[in-house]
């Protein structure tokens, strides 16, 4: 078996998938490919390096997932299938979604896909008439929304109290839609 970084690097994403994303070590993984620890230290420097090139992994595939969804359409409809997105992918991913909520490094985060992520929310609001800083306050906002109720759905915030989860969330595309259309100026 030949280790390379993308090697390493996929067992650390399947084994966070597994064991959640804090049970990512170097040892965890050299564990898992059945290696010694020091044999990985050619190919990251350590936990929190595995950990970093995780989230780039996550943040490439809700980029890749989202620019997928948001295919032909706009609008509420592109609203919806981009916070679609990021729900589903929280509930199928819950370690690579915290992964992908990592507080990177400024040149890490800017050579990541974290700039294609925002560039889809800054697509969608084109075609709301959002003009600087308010589009700005406007991908703030639906980045809270979209990273924030799928958090608080995962913990079980939702999960005792009647209108259900589903229901809710279709209440907030329909609010969200309905404040960037009147956005207050």
């Amino acid at each position: 078996m030949t280790l390379t970084p993308d090697r390493v690097v996929r067992a650390a994403v399947e084994l966070a998938d597994e064991a959640g994303f804090s049970g990512v070590t170097v040892s965890a993984v050299a564990r898992r490919l059945g290696v010694r620890t020091s044999t990985l230290y050619s190919h990251v420097r350590g936990s929190d390096d595995l950990r970093t090139r995780i989230a780039l992994v996550a943040l490439a595939e809700l980029a890749d997932r989202g620019e997928a969804a948001l295919a032909g359409r706009a609008g509420r409809d592109a609203l919806v299938a981009l916070a679609d997105v990021y729900r589903d992918y929280a509930r199928e991913h819950p370690a690579r979604y915290e992964a992908a909520r990592t507080r990177l490094d400024p040149e890490t985060a800017a050579a990541s896909a974290g700039p294609r992520n925002a560039e889809m929310i800054r697509a969608i609001l084109r075609g709301y008439d959002l003009s600087e800083p308010d589009q700005t306050h406007a991908v703030r906002l639906l980045g809270s929304v979209f990273h924030g109720y799928p958090s608080l759905e995962s913990a079980g915030a939702f999960a005792h109290s009647s209108p259900g989860s589903e229901e809710s969330w279709t209440r907030i595309h329909d609010a969200l839609d309905a404040l960037l259309r009147n956005w207050p100026r």
